[in-house]
C-alpha cells in the first residue's frame, strides 16, 4: 500500500474520531434544556438527538465545502486542486490535514472532562490553521478569500463566531420576555405542561439543525484528504459514502450523551424552566439553520450558549450565574489558538519523524493513548444520565459535576 494511501486511512479514521467526539461533545447544544426542564427522560433526549443528527447530515453539503475550500489553499482559481500540494500523492497535505485533527480532538476531550461547553467547529479549525501554518506557513491559510465576498477563515469563521451568539443571544431575550408576557396569569402547571410538549418540537429543531452543520465539517476534512491523495477532484461536492459515514459517526456519539456538558449548559448556566428553554432551542435552530444554508461554519455550541443566556435576560428576576458563563467565554476565546497549537505541535512531532507513515502512525498512536488518559480521569467524577439533573452547588468549588455516586 502506498505512503499516501496508508495515511490517508488514518486521515478517515481519525477525522471520524472527532466526528464521534463531536457528537457526544456537542450534545447539549440540543437537548441540554429538555433534559434540565424534564420535557425529555435523559436517555430519550439522547436518542432522538442522535436519529436527528443522521438525518440533517444529508440535508447539506454547504458547510462541508467550506472547510475543504476556505480554510486552506488548496485550490487555483479554476477550483482544480494545486498541483505542487498533490506532489508524492499528496502526503504532505496529509500530514497537516491528520495535525489538525488530533488538535481539534485533543481539545474536544479537554473541555469535555471539565464540562465545558466550548466549539468543536473552532477546535477542528484552529487544529487546521495551526499544522497548515506549521506545514506551509502563513500564506498556506485562507484568510480572507479572493477578496470578492465573504471567504476565507475571517468571513466564514471569525464573524459568525463574533455576531451568532450575540444574535442567538438578542432572539431568545425578546422570545422569552414575549413568551412571560403571553401567559402572565396562566397557572404554572398548565404552562409547564405545555412547553415541556413545544420543547420536544424546538429541541429537535436544534438536533437537525447540528447534524446540517457540525456533521459536514468532518465530510469536509475527509474530502480535503480526499482531494490531497488525488482521489477525489470535484471541489464543488462530497462523495455520498463520506457523508454515510459522517452522518453515522456523529449520531453515534450523540447517542451516547455528553453527560458533563450537558449538566453544565442544563443547570449550571440558568436554572431554566420549560418557556425558557423552548425560547431558546428555537432561537438556536433558526440561527443555525439560516447560517447553515449560507454556508457559515459557525459553533452550534456559541449560538445555543447565547440562546440559554438570552433565555436567563429575558424572564425577569431569573438569575444567570456569570462565573460560569464568564468560564465558558475563556473557553471560546482559547479554543482556536489552543487548538492550532496542538496542531501545530503534532504536525511538527509528525515532521521531525519524517512526514510519511512512521509520523502519521506515531501522532495518530499518541491520541490514543492521550484519549485513553483522559477517559481514565473522567472516571473519577461520572456524570451520566442518572445524576445529570442533580442541584448545581457552586460552593462546592466544582460545580462541573455533582458528587460522586
Amino acid at each position: 500500500m502506498e505512503t499516501a494511501t496508508v495515511i490517508l486511512v488514518l486521515v478517515v479514521v481519525v477525522a471520524l474520531s472527532f466526528d464521534f467526539t463531536n457528537g457526544f461533545h456537542d450534545t447539549a447544544n440540543a437537548m441540554a434544556t429538555s433534559i434540565a426542564t424534564g420535557a425529555l427522560k435523559p436517555k430519550t433526549a439522547v436518542a432522538l438527538s442522535g436519529i436527528l443528527n443522521l438525518v440533517g447530515a444529508f440535508l447539506s453539503v454547504e458547510v462541508a465545502l467550506t472547510v475543504s475550500n476556505a480554510v486552506v489553499k488548496i485550490q487555483d482559481k479554476d477550483g482544480s486542486p494545486k498541483p505542487e500540494l498533490l506532489d508524492g500523492g499528496g502526503s504532505a497535505l496529509l500530514l497537516i490535514v491528520l495535525a489538525g485533527l488530533v488538535g481539534a480532538i485533543v481539545w474536544n476531550l479537554l473541555t469535555w472532562l471539565v464540562g465545558l461547553p466550548s466549539s468543536s467547529s473552532h477546535a477542528l479549525f484552529g487544529g487546521l490553521i495551526g499544522s497548515t501554518v506549521a506545514g506551509l506557513g502563513w500564506a498556506g491559510v485562507n484568510w480572507n478569500g479572493d477578496g470578492t465576498k465573504i471567504d476565507g477563515v475571517v468571513g466564514k469563521v471569525i464573524i459568525p463566531a463574533i455576531a451568532s451568539p450575540v444574535l442567538a443571544c438578542v432572539v431568545a431575550t425578546v422570545g422569552t420576555w414575549v413568551v412571560h408576557k403571553v401567559v402572565a396569569g396562566v397557572a404554572q402547571r398548565y404552562t409547564d405542561q405545555g412547553f415541556r410538549w413545544g420543547q420536544i418540537g424546538s429541541a429537535s429543531l436544534v438536533s437537525l439543525a447540528h447534524g446540517t452543520n457540525d456533521a459536514q465539517k468532518t465530510m469536509g476534512v475527509i474530502t480535503l484528504g480526499l482531494i490531497a491523495s488525488g482521489h477525489w477532484s470535484d471541489t464543488g461536492s462530497v462523495p455520498f459514502w463520506v457523508k454515510a459515514v459522517c452522518a453515522l459517526a456523529i449520531a453515534s456519539g450523540t447517542y451516547l450523551g455528553g453527560w458533563r456538558i450537558i449538566r453544565t449548559l442544563g443547570k449550571g448556566l440558568i436554572e431554566i424552566t420549560p418557556p425558557q428553554g423552548m425560547a431558546a432551542e428555537t432561537s438556536s435552530g433558526a440561527v443555525i439553520l439560516i447560517s447553515s444554508h449560507l454556508g457559515f461554519a459557525l459553533s452550534t455550541t456559541h449560538v445555543t450558549t447565547g440562546s440559554v443566556l438570552g433565555a436567563g435576560l429575558g424572564k425577569p428576576g431569573a438569575t444567570v450565574r456569570w462565573k460560569v458563563a464568564g468560564r465558558m467565554v475563556v473557553a471560546w476565546v482559547t479554543t482556536i489558538p489552543a487548538a492550532a497549537l496542538v496542531g501545530a505541535l503534532t504536525w511538527w512531532v509528525g515532521n521531525v519523524l519524517g512526514g510519511g507513515v512512521v509520523g502519521a502512525l506515531v501522532i495518530s498512536l499518541l491520541l490514543l493513548v492521550f484519549a485513553v488518559v483522559v477517559m481514565r480521569r473522567s472516571r473519577r467524577n461520572p456524570v451520566h444520565a442518572d445524576n445529570v439533573n442533580d442541584e448545581w452547588d457552586a460552593s462546592r468549588g466544582a460545580e462541573r459535576t455533582p458528587a460522586a455516586v
